[in-house]
């Protein structure tokens, strides 16, 4: 695979999770939207460093943390909307809004 390819298909991702992010009122989606671009800058960083140093493991032990690290962050936010929505029956940002502090 070449490059570009990559690269376009990780600013597709990135343009995809933000357009989702940024029009959606369910917190629910609004997280998926920034999984997908988390995963774009996941795969450019990925396919950069193939191409850049593709015999050192460094850059895959660094990508594979950075997964967990996002699996890790996405189960603790899906485990705090839950507890929100069972709390308030909120499910939409607009309705969130009211536990500011």
């Amino acid at each position: 695979m070449m490059l570009e390819i990559l690269l376009t298909f990780a600013a597709a991702l990135i343009g995809v999770g933000l357009f989702g992010a940024l029009s959606q009122q369910s917190i629910v989606m609004i997280m998926m939207g920034l999984e997908l671009a988390v995963n774009g800058v996941i795969v450019a960083a990925a396919s950069a460093w193939y191409f850049l140093t593709p015999a050192a493991p460094d850059a895959q032990v660094l990508v594979v943390l950075a997964l967990v690290v996002m699996a890790v962050e996405m189960a603790m936010g899906f485990a705090a909307t839950v507890a929100i929505y069972r709390a308030r029956q909120v499910d939409t940002v607009d309705d969130a809004k009211d536990l500011r502090g």
